[in-house]
């Protein structure tokens, strides 16, 4: 009767696993089994069990939504022919949103060896919109702005490699179904305060993350071949975290730039003289503008230190996952080719009085490096025929 009472017990246990199996859920992850350059657990520890000092320091700089005519004179002047130490340019990564978009100002971006990345056609609001958005509205605002965006700014498709959802607002598995999907490499959209200090490092989501869920719904599904670059959120002075440098509750004053110095200096020294996880400069073109001398002056002076320091190194976003995908000390890295592209051509077109379904009351005025489109280029119709 034990023997029987015994196979009984095993026999639910067995159900309860096939169950847990068969719910969509990620597994907890195994880094026995879970190993580079496809997979990597979630985890602070530095990629390839490398010791701190032999870590390549990243940072990574990027701007979110339109590119225009405005904010182009200001990532002209701030970050056009920057070198890192190790004689590569130093990269940045743009998050473009479609509406008022200048996509010849894209490719100018791109041509200077920029990462350009995807943030949806529509930044609708509310935020609650992108919360419970289906694949099937994911597939239309990310996969369909990649079609749109490789089109009129005449940029490689494949270039196109990574996503930030409007808001920062995750829309649980569904975005990042469509990321896999679509083969786009990483997501850079979530938020943590749990893992700062160490930092969180990439991962994949083969298998269930020790993310922390800030502003859900977060992923749970086992969605191999997609990449988090966690958002390792910055500490203001009145010591509460922020994703984005300019949503900081208590920055320092606007006019003052050795305090703006001093700020963006002491988050990034927790990263450097910690476990080297990538240190995040993530904001909009305003924060930067002419209109705040203090903190654009305070930006340069923070890029022109870092930019002359051998073990620290401003790259794309895209290089950061390769590296994490196969990890090398500094020595190895700093003798790597640099960062490669295929540079693309722009015949100018101006396309003016276009209509759009969204917005039928406005029309629209479009500088691309392709065909000027029948309508409007938007949800549905992203080349706008």
């Amino acid at each position: 009767m034990k023997l029987l009472g015994l196979l009984a017990l095993l026999l639910v246990a067995s159900v309860y696993a096939q169950e847990a199996e068969d719910d969509g859920l990620a597994k907890d992850c195994d880094p026995e089994v879970c190993v580079l350059p496809n997979c990597r657990c979630s985890s602070t520890n530095i990629p390839g069990g490398l010791n701190a000092r032999d870590t390549p320091q990243f940072v990574s700089v990027t701007f979110d939504d339109a590119v225009n005519v405005v904010n182009i004179l200001d990532y002209r002047a701030l970050l056009f022919n920057r070198k890192n130490k190790n004689g590569c340019p130093a990269g940045a990564t743009f998050f473009v949103s479609h509406e008022y978009t200048n996509y010849q100002h894209v490719n100018e971006l791109y041509n200077h060896g920029f990462e350009i990345a995807l943030h949806s056609i529509s930044h609708q609001g509310p935020p609650g919109f992108w919360a419970t958005a289906t694949e099937e509205i994911l597939e239309k605002e990310i996969g369909e702005q990649r079609i749109l965006m490789s089109h009129f700014a005449n940029i490689p498709f494949n270039s196109i490699k990574g996503v930030r959802m409007p808001f920062l607002q995750l829309a649980g598995d569904a975005s990042f179904k469509v990321m896999a999907k679509n083969n786009l490499l990483y997501d850079l959209s979530w938020p943590t305060v749990a893992h700062t200090n160490p930092g969180l490092w990439p991962y994949s989501l083969d298998y269930k993350s020790t993310h922390d869920c800030i502003i859900g719904p977060c992923p749970t599904a086992s969605i191999p071949n997609v990449w988090v670059f966690p958002m390792v959120s910055w500490t203001d002075l009145a010591g509460f975290p922020c994703s984005m440098v300019d949503a900081c509750y208590e920055p320092p004053a606007d006019d003052d730039e050795e305090g703006w110095l001093k700020f963006i200096l002491t988050n990034f020294e927790r990263h450097y003289f910690g476990n080297r996880a990538p240190f995040g400069f993530f904001a909009h073109q305003p924060l930067i503008s002419p209109e705040k001398p203090a903190i654009r002056n305070a930006f340069i002076r923070f890029l022109d230190i870092i930019n002359n320091l051998d073990d620290v190194f401003m790259v794309n976003a895209e290089e950061v996952i390769n590296w994490v995908k196969n990890p090398v000390p500094i020595n190895e890295y700093k003798n790597k080719s640099c960062h490669s592209f295929v540079p693309s051509t722009c015949p100018p077109f101006s396309c003016g009085n276009l209509q759009s379904p969204h917005n039928p009351s406005n029309t629209y005025w479009m500088q691309a490096c392709n065909v000027c489109p029948n309508v409007y280029p938007w949800v549905n119709n992203p080349l706008g025929q």
